[in-house]
């Protein structure tokens, strides 16, 4: 099987591109918000209330209609996927597809595998809990508002978390192990990094950093199905399945993605021993069935061996 990571010496792959690159990228990104930004901003001038407010994050969220807010915040995502397609295409001389799979083919079958997969979990236990915590919970469902949301989420998650695969687990990936000629220091660096990313979730601030295993714990998780699986597909079907189906089934007035959901969970949130589950328990399990499925060998060289470049 080919080396998903040496696939970037097809194109150009100096040090200093990656570089560059990966900060013109986030620049790209992060021009996404203007729009949002903006939008708050005329409201808030209508209502004749302080700009300086902007620097809230209730006041970010609250100010719009929700649908509204998830559309914008997502539309930055969206944004950043065209400039990293920039960016591989033009910077680095690099097919695309050589960023996303060693496959012929993209692998649309992985994708739905890796969606599934989670997404049923995610949704028998959120029944579970609904059902044996009752209380903690407000059902919310308004169909005028859920069908917008609904097609909002079709659409615009799947680009967000493909956008946060490519450029964590592709480009960034790719370039560390281009450059230091092996696979285990690009899975570390992009698992943390993925994980500091979320450092600004309102999540962190009301659970506290402890939450942050969760999230490095995830970036291993995708990280290793990128490496084992040498390709993208199945680490994206998984991203868009968790964001998708958590942003449709379930909501709280403390997440990142405060959505028109079926259920509003109100219960004051706690954390311990719990948060080590997943990342310990039932991600090993995750592993597990797509190693089965796809006869992953040799998990030794693919996670910590060398990079042979093309």
């Amino acid at each position: 099987m080919k080396d998903y990571i040496a696939l970037a010496a097809k194109g150009d792959h100096e040090w200093w591109r990656y570089l560059v690159g990966a900060f013109l990228i986030f620049i790209i990104w992060q021009a996404g918000t203007i729009p949002f930004i903006g939008v708050v901003s005329y409201k808030l001038a209508m209502e004749g209330r302080d700009l300086s407010s902007l620097s809230n994050y209730e006041t970010l969220m609250g100010t719009l209609d929700s649908n509204l807010t998830f559309f914008l915040m997502l539309l930055s995502f969206a944004i950043g996927f065209l400039g990293i397609w920039l960016i591989v295409k033009f910077f680095h001389n690099q097919k695309f597809k050589d960023v996303l799979t060693t496959r012929v083919k993209f692998d649309w079958k992985r994708v739905l595998l890796g969606f599934s997969i989670v997404g049923f979990f995610i949704a028998v236990m959120t029944i579970i809990d609904f059902v044996l915590n009752p209380d903690d919970f407000l059902w919310n469902l308004k169909w005028d508002q859920f069908l917008i949301l609904a097609a909002i989420g079709i659409i615009m998650v799947p680009i967000q978390t493909t956008f946060e695969e490519i450029y964590f687990r592709g480009y960034l990936m790719q370039g560390l192990g281009i450059v230091f000629r092996n696979r285990w220091l690009p899975l570390i660096a992009t698992s943390v990094g993925f994980g500091l990313l979320h450092l600004g979730n309102p999540e962190v601030t009301k659970l506290g950093y402890v939450i942050m295993i969760s999230y490095i714990g995830t970036g291993f998780l995708l990280g290793v199905m990128a490496l084992m699986d040498e390709g993208l597909e199945l680490s994206i079907g998984f991203h868009a399945g968790n964001n998708l189906i958590t942003a449709l089934l379930v909501t709280a007035d403390w997440t990142a993605f405060q959505t028109e959901s079926i259920l509003i969970y109100t219960a004051e949130p706690s954390i311990g021993f719990d948060v080590l589950i997943p990342v310990l328990i039932i991600y090993p399990i995750y592993l597990l069935i797509m190693a089965k499925v796809y006869n992953w060998k040799n998990w030794k060289s693919r996670l910590f061996g060398k990079v042979e470049l093309l």
